[in-house]
């Protein structure tokens, strides 16, 4: 799976999730972007974006993840 294909999918979660259709992420996007982006809703984010693409994220992947370019790479590493 490369990027082209993620990015269209992962714009679905984000504006599904914080409930906003102009979001627009790309792979620099960080939780600082988005203004309702906070823990809470980053646990609500990770479940989405699990559920998409028929995966699951280690606890240190979740806690490490700086911008929406790391949820990327392990994407392309293990979903689907």
């Amino acid at each position: 799976m490369n990027i082209n294909e993620i990015i269209p999918r992962l714009n679905e979660v984000f504006r599904d999730v914080f409930g906003d259709p102009s979001i627009s992420v790309t792979p620099d996007t960080t939780s600082a972007d988005i203004e309702d982006w906070d823990s809470i809703e980053h646990i609500n984010l990770i479940g989405a974006v699990e559920s998409e693409f028929g995966m699951r994220f280690k606890m240190r992947e979740v806690s490490g993840m700086k911008n929406v370019g790391e949820m990327i790479n392990i994407i392309q590493e293990r979903g689907k």
